[in-house]
């Protein structure tokens, strides 16, 4: 059995505690649940009430649908495979299921994105699909961010997303992870330095729609002085081929490379082509797209400098979701 991350979820985190945002009714259905039915159906409502959160977990450690749904369904098997009448608290179990399958998932996948053809780039996902989908806590599910989580350790990762994403105490991460509530606060604070050091503080959700807009119309008119001003002077370029369309092999650095890389970029991709401006990942992108096929999403990282990251998705693979 599959689970598609947009039937309905919690990808976008929470911006209040676990209590606070709704979990603990689902931790009461669950328990009801729990102990009234120990067959399979019940244990698949049990796990059905908490599995948009697993997904939400495994996505943001991994940057991967394909491999976060991988890892919600190993969750599932054991779920399955459990003597549940022995477990006390069912959404713990499953919580710490995945995120420490999740946890050796991303070991393992740091070491194959080291091979990756060219500049890795998270996979997008349409949260327009689901009105569920949009929360007040979404920076750690923007493109840019999950790229940034890419350049901590995976037990880094875990600390982060399970605290700024899903508000879970130390204590709590610290028993999910099996290290101490110590080294579960050593960790977050390690991650947040980490990033801090990476990353601009970002502008407001309104002005990054009003900077995407006015680079998609630089970009359309092809004046490259209008797409220089909007680029900060640092600002990178990152294009994900897969291996199967011709991309930018390394990061393309600095305002002027940048926005030259970009204008070719639209003459090499022709006259052909329809785009819009699309929610991917809690945020305005840029779909560009032929008929019936999508081509390519954009999306921009921007600080009160300016744009500071282009990214450039261009994998059929990862475009799946976008398909109109």
């Amino acid at each position: 059995m599959r689970w598609c991350p947009t039937d309905s979820g919690d990808i976008g985190g929470s911006s209040k505690s676990p209590a606070d945002s709704g979990i603990e009714a689902t931790r009461r259905a669950v328990m009801v649940g729990r102990g009234t039915d120990g067959t399979l159906t019940g244990a698949l409502e049990v796990f059905d009430a908490v599995r948009p959160r697993l997904f939400g977990i495994a996505y943001r450690m991994l940057g991967s649908v394909a491999e976060a749904e991988d890892v919600v369904q190993e969750a599932w098997l054991r779920w399955q495979q459990t003597d549940r009448s022995q477990v006390r608290d069912p959404i713990g179990f499953l919580v710490t299921t995945t995120s420490r399958l999740a946890l050796n998932a991303a070991t393992s996948a740091r070491a194959r994105r080291e091979l990756y053809p060219g500049p890795w780039l998270p996979e997008p996902v349409d949260t327009s699909a689901d009105p569920t989908l949009q929360a007040e806590r979404n920076e750690s599910l923007g493109l840019a961010m999950l790229l940034l989580l890419e350049r901590l350790t995976p037990a880094e990762r875990a600390v982060y997303v399970l605290r700024e994403a899903f508000d879970y105490p130390f204590r709590r991460i610290g028993e999910v992870l099996d290290i101490s509530e110590a080294y579960a606060r050593q960790l977050g604070r390690r991650a947040r330095t980490h990033l801090a050091q990476q990353r601009r503080d970002p502008v407001a959700r309104a002005d990054h729609g009003r900077l995407l807009r006015a680079f998609l119309a630089a970009a359309r008119s092809g004046e490259l002085t209008r797409l220089e001003e909007l680029l900060a002077t640092t600002a990178t370029s990152y294009a994900d081929g897969g291996g199967t369309v011709r991309a930018a092999q390394v990061p393309i650095v600095g305002r002027d490379n940048v926005a030259r890389y970009i204008l070719g970029l639209i003459r090499k991709f022709g006259h052909d082509l329809s785009t819009e401006i699309v929610e991917s990942n809690g945020q305005a992108a840029i779909l560009i797209s032929r008929p019936g096929t999508a081509v390519a999403l954009v999306t921009i990282d921007a600080s009160p400098a300016g744009i500071e990251r282009v990214l450039i998705v261009l994998n059929p693979q990862k475009l799946a979701r976008f398909q109109r």
